[in-house]
């Protein structure tokens, strides 16, 4: 999946964190809402102007984000 064309990052749109194009609703919203337990029906419920392709491509983001990071070992 080609998350680009789903999320976009503006410094006048939620102090520049990544957002699903077109909201407000950012990754780390849809990361952190996962995490803790909501699946995937009840944020489409929560948020009617996500669909299961935004969230699929804010997961695909987030994997490349993870997979370029460094580790730092301590």
């Amino acid at each position: 999946m080609d998350y680009k064309e789903r999320i976009a990052s503006d410094p006048d749109i939620m102090l520049g964190k990544p957002v699903i194009k077109g909201t407000r609703i950012t990754i780390e919203l849809i990361l952190r809402k996962l995490s803790e337990g909501m699946v995937i029906e009840e944020l489409l419920e929560a948020y009617p102007h996500l669909t299961k392709e935004d969230i699929f491509a804010a997961l695909s983001y987030s994997a490349d984000v993870i997979s370029q990071e460094e580790l730092i070992e301590t």
